[in-house]
């Protein structure tokens, strides 16, 4: 069996009377994508956050690797792509990432972030200002900033959102690519059949808690489950 690259035991979140998570269990292990999918407001985002450290649980735990749960460590492991593309518009591409992989201590944030440029076809738009990319551009620079320092962990919240066909089966590719690395990747996605195409194993949430985790399941048995959970 591979090694838990990330796990989370008895993760709540409580913002104020409104429960977003309740007692949420998981683990990833090296070389798997997990997929994680439910209704809006099911939770997803909030548990994405948890376990990149960007957010406190209200009780429970996350631990990344063998060590003992630390946020700071979390960071440097994890890398994170949500709904914010953590951008600077002033700055152009190229800076963005060389500015993202010194934060992180890569030891050649340029060679780095020249490296990911072409990978994700950004080298000609390499020298604009960011707050000039279109939604798709952007989105791509975002993915790329969340790789710099070439994390043991991916999470990944909607990452194919504004993204055009070519671009879309490239992060496809790249996802496959990262599980034959080795890596451990968390998917949030609405869409059941990427969800089915791209992961190991999938956990459906509906309000807040775990109502469906399983091995790779096709996008109508995680259509079942979601109905099943909305039913009840």
């Amino acid at each position: 069996m591979s090694p838990i690259r990330i796990e989370a035991r008895g993760l709540e979140k409580r913002f104020g009377r409104l429960v977003a998570l309740a007692g949420v269990d998981l683990a990833v292990e090296a070389a798997s994508v997990l997929a994680v999918v439910g209704p809006n407001g099911a939770g997803k985002t909030t548990l994405l956050r948890i376990l990149a450290g960007l957010a406190r649980p209200s009780a429970g735990w996350v631990r990344v690797g063998e060590g003992r749960p630390d946020r700071r460590a979390m960071r440097g492991a994890v890398g994170y792509i949500g709904h914010a593309t953590f951008l600077y518009p002033a700055l152009t591409a190229r800076e963005n990432l060389v500015f993202a992989a010194r934060l992180y201590g890569v030891p050649d944030p340029a060679r780095g972030a020249d490296a990911l440029l072409e990978e994700l076809g950004l080298a000609a738009v390499a020298e604009r200002p960011a707050g000039s990319f279109s939604r798709g551009l952007a989105q791509r620079l975002a993915i790329a900033r969340g790789l710099v320092h070439d994390p043991e962990v991916v999470l990944l919240d909607e990452p194919f959102t504004g993204l055009d066909p070519g671009a879309a089966d490239g992060l496809g590719a790249r996802i496959a690519r990262m599980r034959a690395e080795g890596r451990a990747v968390v998917l949030v996605t609405h869409d059941l059949a990427q969800a089915a195409a791209l992961a190991d194993r999938s956990l459906l949430l509906a309000g807040g808690r775990v109502v469906h985790a399983g091995e790779r399941a096709s996008a109508a048995e995680l259509a079942s489950a979601w109905q099943a959970a909305r039913a009840r």
